[in-house]
């Protein structure tokens, strides 16, 4: 037997929401639900004004009376899968976890199993059907073979809050990535626009008439002989951006197969992956509004690399090096 629908309201309209839309004016009076969330409930004719459903664009005139009800949520698609996590921190509205190299973060052509939210989904017994997606709780994410920390939602609220602090860029990420040769200037800023590739559409590239504006900040670490450790703020989060935005400045991250040249030369050790880490994360709790800071040093892969660049001999002085 299913479960039932869950009851809500009844809201009473104020007059000075006269000529204010439904779903608008529900956004604020109860934002418990996101703006699109409320939408989806009335088009499914979930919400009803006076005992009558409406449509998201109807127009109040003060006065009404508003109830719903909210479906349960569908069961999920995807098994559970125990597999170990890296939990930096927890609690009852987010989970922040250091990402190893080589996990899909959720499920895709190709990776119908064996994601990060397959693993969460175990670990979090009440996660299912957050954000009402294949991928509940994800705030963000990083590609298969980028390790570092990430930051998942454990409840509608944290999740429209921390989606909401993404958009506004509130968020601060830092990353460090190994790429070729050296950068002139040593620290800088990348602006361009970056799009879906015309006709490689599982890569992006930079378009300057077209695109999304992306940001990128840098500054050399460490310099090696064929190679520097950067440190890279981003502002925006684009896919791909670090990868892309390195590539198009003509030093892209070493071991990336995919935005990477063909060099003919070779680390003293083979790289397995891309030599990109998220290190750091810091947002605001949004439980609590207290700031939060998280720091993750590269995993073994990529400190065996470092360690090796070092032992072959630098070509200038560290500076900070994790």
């Amino acid at each position: 037997m299913s479960a039932p629908a869950t009851p809500g309201g009844p809201l009473s309209v104020p007059a000075a929401a006269a000529g204010e839309r439904l779903d608008a004016w529900l956004a604020r009076a109860h934002p418990a639900h996101s703006r699109a969330r409320w939408q989806q409930l009335i088009r499914d004719s979930r919400v009803r004004v006076d005992g009558t459903a409406r449509r998201p664009n109807h127009r109040l005139a003060g006065g009404e009376s508003i109830d719903w009800d909210e479906p349960p949520p569908a069961p999920p698609a995807l098994v559970p899968e125990d597999r170990p996590l890296d939990i930096v921190y927890e609690d009852g509205d987010i989970l922040v976890l250091n990402k190893p190299p080589g996990l899909v973060v959720h499920p895709a052509p190709g990776h119908p199993e064996g994601t990060l939210v397959h693993a969460l989904l175990f670990h979090c017994k009440d996660l299912a059907g957050i954000g009402g997606e294949l991928r509940p709780g994800i705030v963000h994410r990083l590609d298969q073979d980028t390790s570092g920390l990430m930051v998942v939602a454990k409840n509608e609220r944290a999740l429209r809050d921390l989606a909401a602090q993404f958009k506004t860029r509130e968020v601060r990420k830092e990353y460090l990535a190994l790429a070729w040769d050296h950068p002139e200037p040593e620290s800088g800023t990348i602006r361009t626009r970056i799009r879906r590739h015309p006709t490689r559409r599982q890569r992006m590239a930079v378009d300057p008439l077209e695109g999304r504006m992306s940001v990128t900040h840098y500054e050399t670490v460490e310099r090696f002989r064929l190679c520097t450790l950067l440190r890279l703020r981003i502002e925006t989060g684009r896919t791909h951006q670090i990868r892309v935005h390195l590539a198009h400045i003509g030093h892209p991250v070493v071991g990336d197969t995919v935005y990477g040249r063909a060099r003919g030369r070779t680390l003293p050790l083979p790289t397995r992956r891309q030599f990109l880490h998220a290190a750091r994360l810091a947002f605001t709790h949004p439980g609590t509004g207290a700031p939060l800071e998280f720091d993750a040093p590269p995993p073994d892969d990529l400190r065996t690399i470092i360690r090796a660049l070092r032992a072959e001999g630098e070509d200038g002085v560290p500076s900070g090096a994790p």
